[in-house]
């Protein structure tokens, strides 16, 4: 399922591979550490620290922005590499909670950096909106996806789920809130599964004046 305004992903070429690869590994390595160290590093300032041409860190990266979303995505990890399947959209909620939380909290620094980096401008022009929110939005969605919801209440659920979910969430609960990443978990999850039957239940009482 597509949200609207969701950044749509295009194929990507065959990822590199042998020193390709470990090349663009150490361009990602290295852009982590400098965003955690409180720097919004460009992708030549980067090339330069790595230790790699300005001519092949462009070629993997030819905008902060790519680079940004390679370092979020390296990140999460597992999140993206073994989605959530199965049981209801409840039970997948969850598990999704469950999993990338301790992600969040574990890579603080990185997702914190990026977030902050994601609202400066890139190289290329104005900052990049799209910069981590193709992730929250895809999964997201297919955790509620197969719900039967009309369309609007479907992209609707996900908008009031991406408010519980992700970097902005974990700032709220930690800083504001002072919790912990078992607290943060528990709050997030009871919202979003609130959020979950709120929208089921307001589908139910539509189908009930319609019949």
């Amino acid at each position: 399922m597509q949200v609207p305004g969701q950044r749509v992903e295009i194929a990507e070429e065959a990822p590199p591979k042998g020193a390709a690869a470990r090349t663009r590994a150490l361009m990602v390595a290295t852009a982590s550490t400098m965003m955690r160290q409180g720097l919004s590093p460009s992708v030549s300032e980067v090339a330069e620290v790595a230790g790699v041409s300005r001519s092949t860190a462009y070629r993997y990266f030819p905008t902060r922005g790519d680079m940004l979303r390679a370092v979020v995505a390296k990140a999460l990890g597992p999140i993206l590499d073994r989605p959530v399947t199965g049981g209801d959209a409840a039970a997948r909620l969850e598990a999704l909670y469950r999993a990338t939380y301790p992600r969040l909290f574990e890579h603080e620094a990185t997702f914190r950096a990026a977030l902050r980096q994601s609202m400066e401008p890139d190289e290329a022009g104005p900052q990049d909106g799209s910069l981590g929110r193709g992730h929250r939005r895809n999964l997201l969605a297919a955790a509620v996806d197969g719900l039967g919801l009309p369309a609007d209440e479907q992209n609707r659920l996900v908008m009031a789920l991406s408010l519980t979910f992700g970097t902005e969430a974990m700032v709220v609960l930690k800083d504001i809130w002072g919790l912990d990443l078992a607290a943060a978990q528990e709050v997030a999850l009871e919202a979003a599964q609130a959020i979950l039957a709120a929208a089921q239940h307001r589908t139910a009482l539509v189908e009930k004046r319609q019949s």
